[in-house]
């Protein structure tokens, strides 16, 4: 069950309008690395999960991410302002304008869709786990591209402090796989040496890898 609290996870701001970044920012609404994506993909691929700690830390970030979607969807509201201006996006998303009357729309930085097709689920722990420390890792290299093309502070800081959630979650999905790392999809199931060798194929290049054992990451 989930309920929705009117008090925002994080106050958002601006300090002006600006249907330009607006545009920008809608990337991390619907896009491939966005706040919905996260949500939803982290939530279905709690529904297998039999570990009740683990499918609580999945749901309990999931429903964290949609928190973050609104605070999202309320900083793009305010950065459209309250006039019709698509002359002034100059490149991108530009549907908020001609489509939705400045509602932010599940659409990415260049107007596409968000799809389903995003979100990934194998059923296998290790493998979404590793999947998750990506996406969240790749959400935040995105948030720090978007940091830098905005200088309005309270923007900065709604972008400041969802990159460091990101880092948090990251580090939650590190040391959950940690705690499963030698189960399903990282058994050793009989394979043969050849699944623990690192073949050096660069001539000339440097062998600084060549004839140690292969290991599975873990992450401290």
């Amino acid at each position: 069950m989930f309920t929705h609290e009117k008090k925002l996870f994080h106050p958002v701001g601006v300090e002006e309008p600006n249907p330009q970044y607006a545009a920008l920012l809608q990337e991390q609404l619907g896009g491939g690395n966005g706040e919905l994506k996260a949500a939803l993909q982290y939530m279905a691929q709690s529904f297998r999960i039999k570990d009740p700690k683990i499918k609580d830390l999945f749901l309990d970030i999931a429903a964290e991410e949609l928190s973050h979607l609104e605070m999202i969807g309320r900083t793009i509201n305010l950065l459209n302002g309250h006039e019709l201006a698509a002359d002034e996006v100059k490149a991108g998303e530009i549907q908020t304008h001609v489509q939705l009357g400045l509602s932010p729309g599940l659409v990415n930085a260049s107007g596409y869709s968000w799809t389903g097709d995003y979100v990934t689920v194998t059923g296998d722990l290790c493998a979404d786990l590793l999947s998750n420390i990506a996406s969240e890792q790749r959400a935040k290299v995105t948030y720090e591209y978007l940091y830098r093309q905005i200088k309005d502070k309270k923007v900065r800081e709604t972008i400041d402090f969802l990159l460091n959630r990101e880092e948090a979650h990251n580090q939650m999905f590190r040391d959950a796989f940690n705690a499963v790392m030698d189960s399903g999809s990282n058994q050793d199931f009989g394979t043969t040496k050849a699944a623990r060798m690192y073949f050096s194929l660069s001539n000339p290049g440097p062998n600084a890898f060549s004839g140690n054992e292969v290991k599975a990451p873990k992450f401290e």
